[in-house]
């Protein structure tokens, strides 16, 4: 099991909209999570950042990321959420959600 942790911020006029959403969430969106062995997924808010922490239990991280965005809900869900946050300057090439570095864990 490998831990995810992001990071984005949410656009302050966007961010009731952006709670509706994920307070309603696409079941198709949820099947994709699950089938994309992800698990223990969640977003979190503070002063107009989101946070979200994942698992990811699969096998090939890559191949199940490229299934997720190869997925017509998903890539429909991607839209309609996207216009809600505004990219971090620091991500890497390519990242949408920025990726964080643990550097601390207890089990």
């Amino acid at each position: 099991m490998q831990r995810y942790g992001s990071v984005i911020r949410v656009k302050p006029e966007k961010l009731e909209e952006y709670k509706q959403l994920h307070a309603n969430v696409w079941p198709g969106v949820v099947k994709m999570i699950k089938e994309c062995n992800i698990q223990n997924y969640s977003i979190f808010h503070k002063d107009g950042y989101l946070f979200s922490y994942m698992e990811y239990v699969g096998e090939d991280y890559e191949a199940d990321m490229a299934r997720m965005a190869s997925d017509s809900t998903t890539q429909e869900w991607w839209s309609v959420c996207g216009p809600c946050q505004e990219r971090l300057e620091t991500r890497k090439k390519g990242e949408w959600w920025a990726s964080m570095e643990e550097v601390f864990h207890v089990e």
